[in-house]
């Protein structure tokens, strides 16, 4: 299979195949920094989006798998203003998902807090006013930036069942559900905790980190929270965290889940939101497969001293038997049929912010 990895300095595609070392086929975009991947996988398309220092967002595809690439247009503000009435601009895309089985839609997310959807293949987009103007926005402390100068959407999953059914996260205010294809949002946060705010049960204003929804139980979606790690088996409607040893760290940026048993997932632990390292400096990767009632270390092979790495939220993937990984140091791992051991691809790249197989 193949595999994109999204740097601080550009886009780098691997080749890994049982039984054989890993093969770097090609690296796109060189110097620049490469902050969201996707793959469509209705036409096969590679699109990257790249920020750069001088001239800002930018948004490129391939049709060809990367020998060749097309800068599309952008996502506009025009027209649209913050609460604060100054002029809303696109600083950052976060996110982009197909529309489930529509062959054509594509939904983006970016900061400051607008999706964006299309209904060409991504020639034009056109921004969800529903959400944009969503009540809760209007309302001060509701929507803020977190670890960023505005909130952004991060995720974007869609009902593999039904594409009108979709959910976004966003940072900071929360996860909110549209079931008619973006027309109407609801808050789906019960359950959440913010414990920075002075009511940590505030229906707006939670800050998840990453979300995802399990391909064969669309019900269950799992969700690595600035405040802990939390799965929901209804839709949203009642978000249950789950815990770790006590002494051990919750809190993290990246989740991946299996595609068989909803219960099962993996998570990489962060020491604390004040310090982002490895929790004793010891990178590990934890996996439960009941729903987090109980927890065990899958971290043969990484290192165990001094490492200071941690794995943002696009950083951590999963596809059938195979997980990759890539940190803030410039480390990739990677784990294939669900090998004991995690196998060191390199070290030497720099800073990872996305990840995707193919």
């Amino acid at each position: 299979m193949q595999v994109l990895i999204g740097t601080s300095k550009g886009l780098i595609v691997y080749e890994i195949l049982p039984n054989m070392a890993p093969k770097e086929l090609a690296i796109h975009f060189l110097g620049f920094s490469v902050s969201m991947i996707f793959v469509d996988v209705h036409t096969d398309r590679w699109w990257v989006g790249i920020v750069h220092r001088h001239w800002g967002q930018k948004l490129h595809y391939s049709d060809d798998q990367g020998l060749s690439w097309v800068e599309a247009r952008l996502p506009s503000y025009q027209g649209f203003k913050m609460i604060n009435g100054t002029p809303a601009k696109l600083k950052e895309i976060w996110s982009m998902e197909c529309a489930g089985a529509d062959p054509v839609k594509l939904w983006l997310g970016t900061e400051p807090g607008g999706l964006f959807s299309s209904t060409d293949g991504g020639v034009t987009f056109e921004l969800n006013e529903p959400l944009w103007y969503h009540a809760s926005r209007q309302k001060k402390g509701q929507w803020f930036g977190a670890g960023s100068d505005f909130p952004f959407i991060h995720s974007i999953v869609v009902n593999p069942h039904n594409s009108n059914h979709l959910y976004v996260a966003i940072s900071c205010a929360g996860i909110f559900e549209s079931l008619d294809n973006g027309a109407s949002w609801q808050p789906k946060n019960e359950g959440l905790l913010a414990t920075y705010l002075p009511n940590p049960q505030v229906e707006v204003g939670q800050d998840p980190h990453q979300l995802l929804i399990h391909p064969k139980s669309p019900n269950v979606l799992w969700q690595q929270n600035h405040c802990g790690i939390y799965f929901t088996k209804n839709g949203g409607q009642l978000w249950k965290e789950v815990f770790l040893k006590k002494g051990r760290s919750s809190y993290g940026f990246s989740l991946a889940i299996d595609e068989k048993n909803p219960g099962r997932s993996w998570f990489i632990p962060v020491e604390s939101d004040q310090r982002r390292v490895a929790p004793n400096l010891k990178l590990e990767v934890f996996e439960t497969s009941d729903f987090g009632q109980s927890w065990k270390s899958v971290s043969k092979g990484l290192p165990t001293t001094n490492t200071f790495d941690i794995v943002l939220r696009k950083s951590f993937k999963r596809k059938e038997n195979f997980m990759i990984f890539g940190t803030t140091n410039g480390n990739l791992f990677y784990n294939l049929d669900e090998d004991p051991y995690w196998q060191l691809i390199s070290s030497h790249l720099t800073k990872v912010n996305a990840i995707e197989i193919i």
